[in-house]
């Protein structure tokens, strides 16, 4: 009976038009700039806060300028195209929601402590008494944002059904559509990825269908439950972390037995056949970014909150509680990298300055959430070190404004250490560095490989690398003098 009078409300309100998109960040502002550049859609809205952290992006916007910085091909040029169109306008006003045939939220969903399993939902839940205090009958809301499962039919339901007076799968749709994009390619991965689609009831994702499908290219619509889509997207990062921790523990075995990680890699990749798959990622410096960090957490809550019993051996870590250890592990990998690498020129972490390479997760973006190059610096600071960072993208970090000039970062450095794969350090010269360093032995530790060891160890350096268990007690290459060697092997130029 519900699903009859919603697909009537639905008939009554007509075909999408208008659209509201609520939160103006990495997800929200590609799929607003997409729906407005759609000829499916009439208006787009770009709901956001006149915060103080948060505010500026209206009137940027507005001109047509993305706050989004880093490489993202394609949105700035659509941003101009819309806004100059007037199909996409920015705006704090939330009453326009009432204008709205359909409006998605994309709001941040982190947890503030991940061992008590409790995500902080706060500034959703206010997101979604904004919509629910304006929506109109027959409109759309769809959750973008990752949740944990039961959160669509359960506690998002509840309040916009409080705030709006009416009913979900009666007088509105209500679905959950969650993002899957990656940043560097935003608008690439909302057209090309296919869109999984949950309603709480037929009528809800079938509206959902009509919304998404309008932005797709070679994307398709899956249509399934919105328990089943809040599973798929927190199980699919939560897959993915998995795998990444599978191979920085690979990684960690291969540094122990004097290894190339790399070799093993590209061994294991290349047995292909019917019924094989060898998905393996690649080792790095740590685990970054929004999503895999806490993923993983809401998957495990999904249990809890829908009531249901797991059956499962007492008092253990799940694999993917474990996995999310290991990542959240390799930035004190990096500490104890860097230590050595001190210690092998009789130096130690107390004292010395250690240049910070790459302040963002990703590399080429200025994304720095939940970066891993966080917790090192933290342990370096700690230890009495100096760490001055450097990025090219990123503005500040908890340190204060971070480093542009990288010569100013380098510049007396006893350690380089390189936590983003920028491309502005693939290129890295060892002659350069180690003028700038002043040092005749500095250490480089690299947590994404993206430098080649052999030209950086041939010229004096200490080098240490994730899982290069094959280079990392490298002989020491340098002048006459005697310097303490673990291994006892001085090779001289």
């Amino acid at each position: 009976m519900m699903n009859a009078l919603l697909s009537s409300s639905l008939a009554q309100r007509g075909p999408i038009h208008t659209v509201g998109v609520v939160g103006m960040g990495y997800v929200g502002i590609p799929a607003a700039v997409l729906f407005a550049a759609s000829e499916a859609f009439t208006q787009v809205y770009g709901f956001q806060r006149a915060s103080p952290s948060s505010g500026y992006k209206i009137e940027m916007l507005n001109r047509g300028e993305s706050p989004l910085k880093g490489e993202e091909p394609a949105l700035p040029e659509l941003l101009h195209e819309v806004v100059t169109k007037k199909k996409f306008i920015c705006t704090p006003d939330f009453s326009k929601i009432a204008d709205c045939d359909a409006v998605t939220l994309s709001i941040q969903t982190p947890f503030a402590d991940p061992k008590d399993l409790i995500p902080d939902f706060s500034a959703l839940f206010e997101g979604l008494r904004q919509v629910g205090r304006y929506i109109s009958p027959g409109a759309l809301v769809v959750l973008e944002s990752t949740i944990t499962p039961g959160t669509t039919t359960g506690i998002a339901r509840q309040i916009l059904e409080e705030e709006s007076g009416m009913r979900a799968g009666q007088d509105f749709a209500l679905a959950h559509a969650p993002e899957r994009v990656m940043v560097g390619r935003l608008i690439r991965n909302i057209q090309e990825h296919d869109r999984i689609v949950g309603g709480i009831d037929e009528a809800s994702t079938t509206r959902a269908v009509e919304l998404y499908s309008p932005v797709l290219t070679s994307g398709r619509t899956i249509p399934m439950t919105a328990s089943a889509a809040e599973v798929t997207k927190t199980a699919e990062n939560t897959f993915r972390d998995l795998q990444i921790a599978a191979v920085n523990e690979l990684a960690l075995y291969c540094e122990a037995m004097g290894i190339n990680v790399y070799d093993v890699r590209e061994g294991i990749a290349s047995l292909k056949g019917d019924g094989i798959t060898r998905a393996i990622l690649w080792p790095g410096a740590g685990v970054g970014g929004h999503c895999l960090t806490k993923d993983t957490y809401h998957l495990e809550r999904g249990a809890r909150v829908m009531g249901k019993e797991l059956d499962y051996p007492k008092g253990k870590d799940s694999l993917f509680v474990l996995a999310r250890n290991i990542n959240d592990f390799m930035p004190q990998h990096m500490f104890t990298l860097t230590r050595q690498g001190l210690e092998r020129i009789g130096k130690t972490v107390k004292g010395s300055r250690i240049a910070l390479l790459g302040w963002a997760f990703i590399s080429n973006s200025d994304d720095a959430r939940n970066t891993p190059a966080e917790p090192f610096w933290k342990s370096a600071m700690e230890a009495g070190a100096m760490v001055p960072v450097h990025d090219p993208w990123v503005v500040s970090f908890p340190g204060g404004p971070v480093e542009r000039d990288l010569t100013t970062v380098v510049s007396g450095a006893d350690a380089v250490v390189i936590f983003a794969g920028h491309d502005r350090y693939s290129t890295l010269q060892p002659d350069e560095i180690k003028a700038l360093c002043g040092q005749d032995h500095p250490v480089i530790v690299d947590g994404r490989n993206v430098i080649d060891p052999d030209p950086f160890i041939t010229r004096g350096f200490v080098y240490k690398g994730i899982g290069r268990g094959d280079k990392n007690n490298h002989p020491l290459y340098g002048t006459e003098e005697k310097l303490r060697d673990p291994d006892t092997k001085y090779r001289f130029f």
